[in-house]
C-alpha cells in the first residue's frame, strides 16, 4: 500500500501493517465526524506515526499513485473536512483537467 502524506513524501506499507492503519483512521475520521479537534489530533498524531515508523519513503523521483492520503500534521479538522468535500465532488488536485 502506498500512502502519501500531504506536504511530506509518500511510504510503502506492508499488507501487515495495513489493519493498523486502518484503525488509526477510522479513529481520525471518527472525531472529525464528531467534530472532536482534540480526538482528531491525537488520531491524526497516531496515523502519522504508524506511517512514518512501519512504512519505507518512496522516492521522489519514484511516481506512484496513493493508496491513501493522510493529511499533514498541521492540518485542522475543517481544512481535512473542506479537502474530503471537495474529493467527494469529484475536483480536486488529481480532477484538475490537465
Amino acid at each position: 500500500m502506498i500512502v502519501r502524506i500531504l506536504d511530506d513524501a509518500q511510504y510503502e506499507l506492508d499488507d501487515d501493517n495495513v489493519e493498523e492503519l486502518e484503525e488509526h483512521d477510522k479513529a481520525m475520521l471518527d472525531a472529525m465526524n464528531a467534530g472532536d479537534e482534540e480526538a482528531f489530533r491525537t488520531a491524526l498524531e497516531a496515523v502519522l506515526v504508524a506511517v512514518r515508523a512501519n512504512g519505507k519513503p518512496v522516492r521522489a523521483e519514484d511516481i506512484r499513485p496513493s493508496d491513501l492520503v493522510v493529511p499533514n500534521a498541521d492540518a485542522t479538522l475543517e481544512e481535512v473536512r473542506s479537502l474530503l468535500a471537495s474529493e467527494d465532488s469529484g475536483v480536486g488536485p488529481e480532477d484538475s483537467g490537465d
